[in-house]
């Protein structure tokens, strides 16, 4: 690579990341602004934003009521998931890849359209909008991204490891929890920190499906309606802190993981 490629790689690279962040710093920089509207100049800063965010019950049940929907709604992706991926990878069977294409459909179709379909399902099954509703929707829409990842690791497993272990003696169920379910674990945590975080930020199928508690994402999308004021700043800012200081334990757990197996 010559070095005038170089330059217009590094162009290219540094307008990149001034694209993603400087909206992010300049969020985070109005979450400081002593005034109750945003722009700039910014003459003095405050930090009653901030401390106003954890003072609001409003918020903090928002944020709770956001969490519990992305544990739940993990923990449903993650079993179904694992089995659909346990029962594709590997095998060969009539109708393998019609299963495959169903299971990764809702990854695949725009969140308005998805977010719609639920809701219209929901009220075909008799599901009252709320957080059982959330949870559905969330968890299916998760599933796709758990077993593409659980498949990847999967696909890595030695073979003869399972075959020594029936020849041992072990059934199949005991062969899965000793071999399989060990070695797929770092997939498995990293899959769920992913369901987590797009559960936890997903606000079409949290709108269209939610009653009159609202998820974080809506809760601030409310806030928007009365114009964006600091408070929404610094609302937002936390959340961020908050999900990326999760990625990061993520990575760093499912790298250690990955060593030790």
């Amino acid at each position: 690579m010559n070095r005038r490629n170089r330059i217009l790689l590094s162009c290219v690279y540094w307008a990149f990341v001034a694209y993603v962040f400087v909206p992010l710093i300049l969020m985070v920089l109005m979450g400081f602004k002593d005034s109750k509207f945003i722009g700039f100049p910014i003459r003095s800063y405050t930090l009653d934003w901030y401390m106003g965010v954890f003072e609001d019950a409003e918020t903090i049940s928002a944020f709770l009521y956001s969490v519990a929907i992305a544990v739940l709604s993990t923990i449903g992706s993650i079993i179904v998931g694992t089995w659909i991926a346990v029962l594709l990878e590997g095998r060969k069977f009539w109708g393998r890849a019609v299963i495959f294409g169903m299971t990764i459909l809702p990854a695949l179709i725009p969140g308005i359209i998805s977010a719609i379909a639920f809701r219209i399902y929901a009220r075909y099954l008799g599901i009252e909008p709320g957080m059982g509703a959330i949870v559905w929707a969330h968890a299916v829409h998760n599933v796709p991204f758990v077993v593409l990842v659980v498949m990847a690791r999967l696909s890595t497993l030695p073979k003869s490891q399972i075959e020594a272990a029936r020849d041992l003696g072990a059934d199949p169920l005991i062969a899965f929890l000793r071999i399989t379910f060990p070695y797929l674990v770092p997939a498995i945590m990293g899959a769920s920190i992913f369901c987590l975080l797009l559960s936890f930020d997903d606000f079409v199928r949290s709108f269209f499906l939610g009653g009159y508690e609202p998820t974080l994402p809506v809760l601030i999308f409310a806030k928007l309606k009365s114009g964006m004021s600091p408070e929404i700043n610094a609302i937002a800012t936390a959340a961020l802190l908050l999900t990326a200081v999760i990625g990061v334990w993520a990575e760093r757990f499912t790298r250690r993981m990955n060593k030790d197996s």
